[in-house]
């Protein structure tokens, strides 16, 4: 396999896909050497990482009954508009 040499911008536009492994694994690990490489697109991506690993965390912990409401409101408001 032949390492292809990744931009920083090509890295972030698909920080995501890399971060849930839905990359070949071609392009997983052209990112992987980039990010050993590059200090800012690493340093971005332990970021996104680390914040996905408490957003899962909090998976289990109950969303308060007002915010609930709040975003049925919303989601009722976008109903309404979109039917106008």
């Amino acid at each position: 396999m032949t390492r292809r040499t990744l931009t920083c911008e090509e890295v972030i536009e698909q920080l995501f896909d890399y971060l849930d492994q839905e990359l070949d694994s071609q392009r997983q690990v052209d990112i992987e050497w980039h990010l050993a490489k590059c200090r800012d697109c690493f340093s971005r991506a332990e970021f996104e990482r680390r914040l996905r690993d408490r957003m899962e965390a909090l998976a289990s912990v109950p969303a308060p009954s007002r915010l609930h409401r709040r975003i049925q409101s919303l989601l009722d408001q976008f109903d309404d508009e979109s039917r106008s």
